[in-house]
């Protein structure tokens, strides 16, 4: 079976890029893949796309631009001069562009393909139901919000139009069958991106560590993560690092170039910039805490599942939707009110003081990353290829 992926792949720096790269690194090495077509998106000049040898016969096509209104009349060209057999597109709504014509334009290639001959499959990564707009850094008019609402609901039922839409949070494929009545949407949680050998999930001499990863800048705000950790220390005399890993939001660009000079006299303050793939695992590593300072979700967290999968004790929000994923996927956090410096202090105090529960809350979820591994995912996606090619087949 030949599959071709849609989404931007590393060194691309865009959204989901992470999920697309372990995906291909778990089809790679399954028997019933010949080749994989890879259509990302365009690099800056200088930067190239290379395959790992364990990956299988890979193609690159990086063919879009992010506001490209090209990108989807490009996609869909490619797809019919290579003929997969199934094309997955790992999209969210924002994966095309965050200006609105290209962004749309975009979100119409998977229904394209579809109608071009090739079973399409969606992986969805939020829905248009769960979005703050205003937190998600969006707009606050209530009247665009309403817009962006009605204009959501348009691009769900065309990304419907692909044969089979996948969504990683069971509310979500709730939420979709119910109000689109779509029967053609089914459930494949996030997965783990890596399942490293249990860790020695003893503290001994490293240094105390509490980080954050992710894009910031929207509904990911770490100035109040910041001031919590200061107060941790004053109230326990602990000398504990922050490591701010990670870049801005799009939307917010300069976001952290602003909190570094505002907090520029916060003492063993870090920020890494940009973290490539290779040293996603020391950064886990050498972390005593993972925090999620965020105000609201917009989908299934990855970066939950890596903290997970290296052994990390997490600080959460109350948030609906990561409550959900948390409960559900077997995970353990100690959780505070969003946005609330005091509340999110007492959390991240909990894990730092009490060596018992920190270890018992990264035992739990390593336990839960290792239960969902992405090489099981990739099988979950490669039997509904199969069963599309044969019903594809079964029609010609």
């Amino acid at each position: 079976m030949n599959i071709a992926i849609v989404s931007p792949f590393p060194p691309s720096k865009g959204t989901l890029n992470e999920y697309a790269y372990h995906l291909v690194k778990n089809f790679g090495p399954k028997e019933q893949i010949d080749k994989i077509i890879i259509i990302t998106d365009k690099l800056p000049e200088g930067e190239v796309y290379q395959a790992e040898p364990d990956m299988g016969e890979i193609i690159f096509e990086p063919v879009w631009e992010f506001n490209s209104m090209s990108s989807a009349s490009n996609i869909v060209k490619t797809i019919k001069k290579h003929k997969p057999d199934v094309v997955l597109y790992n999209i969210q709504f924002l994966s095309f562009g965050d200006k609105k014509v290209p962004a749309t334009i975009g979100l119409f290639s998977p229904v394209m393909s579809k109608l071009g001959g090739i079973p399409s499959v969606v992986i969805l990564h939020n829905i248009i139901e769960t979005v703050d707009f205003e937190e998600a850094g969006i707009t606050n008019n209530p009247i665009m919000k309403g817009i962006y609402n009605i204009t959501g609901n348009i691009l769900t039922r065309t990304i419907l139009g692909a044969n089979l839409v996948t969504l990683t949070i069971p509310k979500y494929v709730k939420i979709i069958r119910e109000k689109y009545n779509a029967k053609n949407v089914a459930l494949i949680p996030h997965g783990t991106f890596e399942v490293p050998p249990e860790p020695d999930f003893e503290l001994n001499d490293m240094p105390l560590n509490v980080m954050t990863f992710g894009k910031f800048g929207t509904y990911k705000k770490v100035e109040s993560m910041i001031e919590a950790v200061e107060l941790v220390r004053k109230r326990t005399g602990r000398s504990i690092k922050i490591t701010i890993a990670g870049t801005d939001n799009p939307n917010v660009k300069g976001y952290l170039d602003g909190v570094a000079k505002t907090y520029a006299h916060i003492d063993k303050l870090h920020f890494t910039g940009y973290v490539e793939e290779e040293d996603v695992p020391r950064i886990f590593s050498e972390s005593t805490v993972t925090v999620f300072p965020y105000t609201s979700t917009t989908g299934s967290s990855g970066v939950l599942h890596q903290a997970g999968s290296y052994g990390n004790a997490v600080a959460l929000p109350l948030l609906g939707d990561l409550k959900e994923l948390v409960e559900e996927e077997g995970y353990l956090g100690e959780y505070f009110e969003p946005d609330n410096v005091v509340s999110m202090a007492d959390a991240i105090e909990k894990l730092i003081i009490d060596p018992e529960h920190r270890k018992q809350n990264a035992k739990k979820n390593y336990a839960a990353a290792a239960s969902l591994p992405m090489s099981e995912i990739a099988d979950w996606y490669l039997s509904h290829f199969e069963r599309l090619v044969e019903k594809e087949a079964s029609q010609v």
